[in-house]
Order: structure tokens, then C-alpha cells, then sequence
């Protein structure tokens, strides 16, 4: 595999490091607690508008849908550069997953409904899959949908439903026949959050932040139409959406700049009169470094099979796991680069703020989300190694 661009990639990444200069788009730094939402922070929505007359929030999306008709190795290099800027990323849970997930299974009326929204800001998603009994064995979800005439009744719970409290509409998988096979008997359906019966019950995690929500169907009306693709094939079309969160590529970078955080530190402890503390850590960071560039490969592996119109599967777990093990091993990292710092939550005097204990202890959850680290290795054991089921 050549790594370098090829002349069109290097054009197209000079393009978007002259637009990032002249734009001066908000960072990480500058999207922080309520502010950090596009509704509510005037500089995030111009500087989504900026990107959406250009098709640049979905670069590789048709243009008939608002993207710019680009490659995915285009989207690709974007996604480096604005990671390298450190920028905050235009990608939410609706450009990431239902877009491409409607783009491929959609009908033309759920195409035109939402794409254009999703692109503009105007309306914001989440993802209701797991279910209080139903997390790494997803099919066995328990949540029913019941036919009623040109609509379906839902019944049931979600949870750890990401910005539940802050969306407008959800995808989720319900069943809707009880009779058949797990895997089978599940639909996809897209629901308007206010709609009569739906309600959402915050849950606090363990960085006392409210991210994770409950959220309840009792009696939900929801019209056949938003049924995506065929009913009781829900399972097969959210694996699509599955392979398109677990082969995201932007997080390699933002984990070596972490680790590049940390030498910088320990350089400035250093200078401070911490003799020892960076030769103490310097065979572990550098290894940290050497795993971000691994992450890298894989990421670059994913994108290099979706430019050949293959779909990554088990290479996309591949990413996943490796990526989300990491990131803890390179919060571990950064506790120790911190020393008493790293317990500070306001970050007074630390050099890195309190970056080191929010990443240790959001890390926890990194190889349970998306889908489990043993979820990640069934599949790349079955599917990319060809072993037998246990």
C-alpha cells in the first residue's frame, strides 16, 4: 500500500489546509461545556455554514444530496486535517451513521426527508439500539413493534442513548416479528422525539457529565414509512450502520497529539527541575507513539477498502478494537505524565488542564461502546480469521 497522496489527494489536502487557515474555524479549546453544541454557540453554526456551501460536511456524499461528490480518500484526508488543526469536527451522530446508513438503505422519500436536514444543523440524531438486557447480544432486543394498519405500535426501552435529551429524532431497532430467528423478525425505524409516548430519563457518567440517557416507548405511533429498507431486516441494515462507527479514522491522530501533549509536559517538568521524570516514561511513551501510528494504518486500511467500493467488516472491528484499547493505555499514560496534576479536575496548573482525568475516566467506557472489545474479537476471529463458532 502506497501511503503517499497521489497528486489530485495532495491538491485536495493543500485545498482544505488553506481553507482551514483563512476560515480560523473553532478548536477543541473553544467548544467547551453548553457552548459546545451548534445550536447554541453562533461561531459552531457559521462555521458549519461555511462547510455546508462548500458540500464539505459530508465530502463523499452525492451531490444530489448536499456532499460534494468526493472520494472517500478525500473525506479521508479532510478528516486528517481537521483533526490535525485540531478543530471541532462538523460529524455527528447524524452525518456519521443514519446518513450513510439512509443513503444506502433509505427510500427516496427518506432521503429527501432528512439528508438536507442532517447536512444543514437543523435537526439532530441519536442511536437507540442497546436495551437494559440486550447489550453485546444486541439481537436478542426486546423492544416490539406491532403492525396497526399504515402504522406501527412501539413498545419498550432503550439505553446509553447518546444526546438522547438533546435530539430530534432517533433510529432504533424494535422487533417486529417474534417468531422468527433472533437475527431475523427486526425493523429500523426513524422516530421524531416528540412524538406522544416517547420520553427520556437521564443517566450521569462517570465523569458526572450527561451524555447516556433512558429512553421509553410506551405505545409509540410511528407510520410504516419510516420503516428503513424491508421489515424484519433491520438486523443486516444496522451492520451497515455498525461498520460506519467502527471505522471512523480521525481518532489516530487526536491520540497522538494526546501522547505529543504528554512529551511536551514532561519537557516543561523537566525544565522545571524533574530530573528523572522523563527519562522514567520514555520507553512508554514511546511506544504509545508507535501504537497512534499503528491506529493510523488501520484507519488508513479501512478508508483504502471503502475507496475500492469494498465494505470493511471485520477490518473495521479490527480499527475499533485496537483504537479504543489504546486510547486507555494512552490515558494510563497520561495519568502517570501528570503525576499529583492528573487528579485535578480544574486543572490549576496542570499543562494539560484537566485533560488527563476526564480522558482516564472516559476511557472506561471505550471498549464497551460501539460494541464490546470481546463483541470486536468474535467478529475478527469468525469472520476475518475463519475459525468455527463456540
Amino acid at each position: 500500500m502506497d501511503f503517499r497522496d497521489e497528486p489530485g489527494q495532495a491538491a485536495w489536502r493543500n485545498e482544505v489546509r488553506d481553507f482551514l487557515a483563512e476560515a480560523r474555524p473553532p478548536t477543541q479549546a473553544d467548544a467547551s461545556g453548553e457552548e459546545a453544541t451548534w445550536r447554541n454557540n453562533p461561531r459552531m453554526r457559521e462555521w458549519r455554514r461555511k462547510l455546508a456551501a462548500r458540500g464539505w460536511i459530508a465530502p463523499a456524499w452525492p451531490k444530489e444530496y448536499g456532499g460534494a461528490g468526493l472520494g472517500v480518500m478525500e473525506q479521508f484526508i479532510m478528516n486528517e486535517e481537521l483533526a490535525e488543526a485540531e478543530v471541532v469536527s462538523p460529524y455527528d451522530t447524524g452525518v456519521n451513521l443514519i446518513g450513510p446508513t439512509l443513503i444506502v438503505h433509505g427510500s427516496d422519500e427518506q432521503r429527501r426527508e432528512h439528508l438536507a436536514r442532517i447536512l444543514a444543523g437543523e435537526i439532530i440524531w441519536c442511536q437507540g439500539f442497546s436495551e437494559p438486557g440486550s447489550g453485546s447480544d444486541l439481537a436478542s432486543l426486546q423492544t416490539r413493534a406491532v403492525r396497526d394498519g399504515d402504522d406501527f405500535i412501539i413498545n419498550g426501552q432503550k439505553i446509553w442513548t447518546s444526546n438522547a435529551h438533546e435530539s430530534d429524532w432517533i433510529f432504533m431497532l424494535a422487533r417486529t416479528d417474534p417468531d422468527a430467528p433472533k437475527h431475523r423478525g427486526i425493523s429500523m425505524f426513524l422516530i421524531d422525539m416528540q412524538t406522544p409516548g416517547v420520553s427520556v430519563r437521564p443517566l450521569i457518567n462517570i465523569t458526572n457529565r450527561h451524555g447516556f440517557n433512558e429512553t421509553f416507548f410506551e405505545d409509540v405511533r410511528v407510520p410504516a414509512r419510516n420503516v428503513v429498507g424491508e421489515v424484519n431486516r433491520g438486523w443486516y441494515i444496522s451492520t451497515t450502520t455498525l461498520d460506519f462507527e467502527r471505522s471512523a479514522v480521525g481518532s489516530a491522530v487526536g491520540q497522538r497529539k494526546t501522547v505529543e501533549a504528554c512529551l511536551h509536559a514532561l519537557r516543561e517538568r523537566q525544565l522545571a527541575g524533574g530530573a528523572g521524570v522523563l527519562a522514567a516514561l520514555k520507553s512508554e511513551l514511546a511506544e504509545r507513539w508507535i501504537e497512534a501510528a499503528v491506529a493510523r494504518l488501520l484507519s488508513s486500511r479501512v478508508a483504502s477498502m471503502q475507496a475500492r467500493g469494498l465494505v470493511p467488516n471485520y477490518e473495521a472491528s479490527m480499527v475499533k478494537l485496537y483504537s479504543s484499547e489504546l486510547g486507555q493505555r494512552i490515558a494510563q499514560t497520561t495519568m502517570k505524565t501528570m503525576g499529583a496534576y492528573g487528579m485535578s479536575w480544574a486543572g490549576d496548573g496542570s499543562p494539560i488542564g484537566a485533560h488527563a482525568v476526564a480522558t482516564y475516566l472516559g476511557s472506561v467506557s471505550g471498549t464497551i461502546a460501539g460494541g464490546t472489545s470481546e463483541i470486536q474479537r468474535n467478529i475478527i476471529a469468525t469472520r476475518g480469521l475463519g475459525l468455527p463458532r463456540t
